[in-house]
Order: structure tokens, then C-alpha cells, then sequence
């Protein structure tokens, strides 16, 4: 049920980020509020995946390619969200995000090839490929948060 509702939102997610890429938000909280959902439904299936690749959850080859297409869609959708003036109001996003661009869009674009990878070994059914590919990439989500997030 929980999958249902988390794919739910993000065909949700999706039918709202082509408008959003294409125009501003009406007012900040509706940008921070759309990055916030976003990133909340990568962390629950990216949160998955890596709960089978670290044996931490039975591994099911169906359940890690939903995972994997929900994370690799998803990943890209946040970062419209972070708009001028989003950087006040109920938000942990650091004032560094608005400060050093470039370097934000470098974390964005890591994470983003990470997730790639992680969700093309979860689509082959081998928690081995899984595995392996989940060490060296895993670790995009926790740099940028590092880096960018607040505590």
C-alpha cells in the first residue's frame, strides 16, 4: 500500500514539474514545499534499495526495479524548487546553496548520476549488481547534505 501511495505521489510530483520547471512558484513556500515532497519520496525508495543492497531487507528483484525508476525519476525533480527566496521560511536549505551556485548544480549533478547507476544495477534482478553498485554511489544524498543542509 505504502508503494502505491509513494508512486501516486510521484506521478503527482511529475505531472506538477513540467509546469514548475517552466514557470515560477506563485510564492516561496509552494517552491520549498515542492523540493521538500520531492526529496521526502527519494529518501523513503532510496532509502530501500539501500536497505537490500546492506542485507538489512530480503532482497526482491521487482520491488528494487520500482525503487530504481521512482529514484531515477525523482532525483531530478527537486532542484526547480530551489528558487530566489526560498531560502527563508521553513526550510534546513544553508544560505551556501544561493551563495556558491555552481557548486550546488555540481552536488545536483552528482547525485543525479549516482542515482543513475544505483537504478540501472536494481533494473538487472541481481542484488550482486546491486551491491556493487551501491558503495560508490551512495553517497551523493549525504555530500550535498553536508554541504548544503542544515543540521
Amino acid at each position: 500500500m505504502k508503494l502505491i501511495a509513494s508512486l501516486a505521489l510521484v506521478a503527482l510530483t511529475a505531472a506538477v514539474a513540467a509546469p514548475a520547471a517552466a514557470q515560477s512558484f506563485q510564492k516561496p513556500e509552494d517552491a520549498i514545499k515542492y523540493r521538500q515532497g520531492a526529496l521526502r519520496v527519494l529518501g523513503a525508495h532510496f532509502g530501500a534499495l539501500g536497505a537490500m543492497a546492506n542485507g538489512r531487507a530480503p532482497y526482491d528483484a521487482t520491488a528494487a526495479a520500482r525503487h530504481a525508476d521512482v529514484i531515477q525519476l525523482v532525483s531530478t525533480l527537486p532542484w526547480t524548487g530551489f528558487t530566489p527566496g526560498t531560502d527563508k521560511g521553513e526550510t534546513r536549505a544553508k544560505p551556501e546553496i544561493w551563495a556558491e551556485q555552481a557548486k550546488f548544480k555540481e552536488h545536483q549533478d552528482r547525485m543525479i548520476s549516482e542515482v543513475g547507476k544505483i537504478a540501472a544495477a536494481a533494473k538487472t534482478g541481481s542484488v550482486d549488481n546491486l551491491k556493487a553498485a551501491w558503495g560508490p554511489n551512495s553517497g551523493g544524498c549525504k555530500a550535498c547534505h553536508d554541504n548544503f543542509r542544515k543540521d
